[in-house]
């Protein structure tokens, strides 16, 4: 998910992120540390942009600049060489980058499944007048993932290996979210793996789900997580600490507070009023499930995905 809907980038609103300073560092203005994140303009990141308009990082004496990346790739070595503090990617593209031995470590969760099949924020869908039933029916055909070789496809595989079809016989193409819906309608791709909002547009398009992914891969699967560099943590472990304090109130918040969500939600995105109302929110632990991880970790081993098996002692809090 390297790129999660990255085409929503264009979507955020003019001034919602805070213009950058020239040096890349984190600085100190009258004991209040300037800190820049690499975030994604996507559903997942809603806490952090809730705890910044609720005073949660300005009352541990952070200034937050939010700066919209294309995705876990990208963020990753803006992260590694400073040019931000701290980043938001998915699990998979970070244990990539651990396997790569980028000195990277996972500060707090990120975002979550809701657990529950048929009410998760990613699945695999289908035209309403699909052949394709089940996951065992995507055997052979032919499904957009916005990455190849990432957390997508290890998922929709273990959908169809779980349903008793053949994973190795999948076809995958790469394409961003943004597109999938119209490819999806003109038969480009017998059936998508989405995220939300597209997930909710397709439904409502008379789209069918055939997989909840996620939920198929690991109970209450941790999807992404908030890192940082192994030499912040060694340099200003008190940085680190306040803002990981933040950002575990900010997920706390956001959990219990869905409808101030969806208005925030309206500040970054061009999301429309009604689609905001719809989409099916994720959940916002603030503790990464490590089994989950490990469960990721084993089926990326088993795709190819890995050059080495990462190292999630290295990796996790």
């Amino acid at each position: 998910m390297r790129r999660l809907l990255a085409g929503l980038t264009a979507a955020v609103l003019a001034g919602s992120l805070t213009a950058c300073g020239s040096s890349g560092d984190s600085g100190s203005e009258g004991g209040v540390d300037q800190v820049k994140v690499g975030v994604i303009p996507i559903i997942d990141v809603a806490p952090i942009y809730l705890g910044q308009s609720k005073g949660f990082f300005k009352n541990r004496n952070i200034e937050l600049t939010l700066e919209a990346g294309q995705g876990g790739a990208a963020i990753v070595p803006g992260v590694s060489n400073n040019q931000f503090q701290f980043g938001f990617s998915n699990l998979t593209s970070l244990m990539i980058a651990q396997s790569k031995d980028i000195p990277i470590k996972a500060i707090a969760a990120g975002v979550a499944s809701t657990g529950e099949a048929g009410k998760d924020f990613g699945a695999v869908v289908v035209k309403g007048d699909s052949a394709i039933k089940t996951a065992k029916d995507l055997t052979g055909k032919k499904i957009s993932v916005n990455t190849l070789k990432n957390i997508g496809d290890t998922v929709t595989r273990e959908s169809v290996r779980k349903a008793g079809g053949d994973p190795a016989s999948l076809n995958f193409v790469e394409m961003g979210f943004p597109a999938m819906p119209a490819a999806l309608a003109e038969g480009q791709v017998d059936a998508a793996w989405v995220v939300e909002p597209q997930l909710s547009a397709i439904k409502a398009a008379g789209g069918r789900e055939v997989a909840s992914t996620y939920v198929d891969a690991a109970p209450n699967l941790t999807v992404a997580a908030y890192f940082t560099s192994q030499k912040l943590l060694a340099d200003d472990p008190d940085l680190v600490k306040r803002f990981t304090e933040a950002i575990h109130e900010s997920l706390t918040y956001a959990d219990a507070h869905p409808d101030e969500v969806r208005a925030i939600l309206g500040t970054y995105t061009k999301i429309d009023e009604k689609l905001r109302a719809a989409v099916v929110l994720p959940k916002w632990p603030t503790q990464i499930n490590e089994a989950s991880v490990q469960t990721i970790a084993d089926l990326g081993a088993k795709d190819g995905i890995f050059t080495k098996a990462p190292d999630l002692e290295k990796l996790l809090p």
